[in-house]
């Protein structure tokens, strides 16, 4: 089980035996060494999406070779944490959302590993991404939560913005008019390239702020985000603790057999001439 941790939420210490690795990828290097351990006897690997020293923008996170590089270790799922700002009153600093749907509106990203650039993908890949989330891996979640005690929603529609500035109030109200329930920076591509090598891919989204739509309230800044963040984590980590043995233990041979069949059914094979 792959973990990618987002802002704040990369702390390997959840890992027992850690090792590094540092590997390359055909797409290139992943943002940082890939830490390998177990969570109670289950293979982990943890990957910081922006560097263990926080050093890469979302623009420039190698999204292509972060997912290359934990399905080449043989990550069949992937769990992600990721910070957010909460576009509904309901949805408050320090809660937990599965998110289930997102909306683009990145505009710098490659998207794809089928580009036409590399041997190892080759034609293209028009992939069905009506459910992006694997609903299975995302229902361990939503009842790990509640049996902790969290507050978490079960869905969500999460925005994913280019970043790395925040949006402006007016961005933000039409967000809400889309019917996003909170924004980030990261969830696209990363959600659309599991989906396309068949990895089990879920998000634990961490709401830090109402980003900037609400009246009467401090709107969202670096320092108020860590704030949030450094008070919850540990909401975060207890639900992998306690997810990831669950996920561990239960059959995904269906599961797995039909995401192959669906990130490989729509691909056009380049003819051989």
């Amino acid at each position: 089980i792959g973990v990618i941790g987002g802002t704040g939420l990369d702390d390997p210490e959840i890992l027992e035996g850690r090792t590094e690795k540092y590997v390359d990828t055909p797409f290139g290097k992943p943002s940082d060494a890939l830490v390998l351990g177990k969570i109670k006897n289950v293979d982990c690997v943890l990957l910081a999406r922006h560097g263990r020293q926080h050093t890469i923008m979302p623009s420039k996170v190698n999204y292509q070779a972060n997912i290359w590089a934990l399905k080449e270790e043989g990550c069949t799922h992937v769990i992600v944490t990721t910070a957010c700002g909460s576009l509904k009153e309901e949805i408050q600093p320090g809660d937990i959302i599965i998110i289930d749907q997102f909306i683009d509106r990145t505009t710098r990203r490659l998207q794809t590993f089928y580009d036409g650039n590399h041997s190892c993908a080759r034609g293209v890949c028009h992939i069905p991404m009506a459910e992006p989330f694997c609903p299975k891996t995302r229902e361990v979640l939503i009842e790990t939560a509640k049996k902790l005690g969290l507050r978490c929603h079960s869905k969500g529609t999460v925005i994913t913005i280019e970043g790395p500035r925040f949006s402006s109030r007016a961005e933000s109200i039409m967000f809400q008019t889309w019917g996003a329930d909170v924004i980030n920076m990261t969830t696209v591509p990363e959600v659309v390239l599991a989906k396309e090598v068949g990895i089990c891919y879920a998000s634990i989204a961490m709401a830090t702020d109402y980003d900037c739509w609400k009246e009467h309230e401090e709107a969202v800044s670096v320092d108020r985000v860590l704030k949030t963040l450094k008070e919850n984590a540990n909401k975060a980590k207890s639900l992998l603790l306690t997810a990831i043995p669950l996920i561990g233990s239960m059959e995904w041979s269906e599961t797995l057999l039909n995401m192959k069949i669906g990130s490989f059914s729509t691909l056009v094979l380049i003819p051989r001439i």
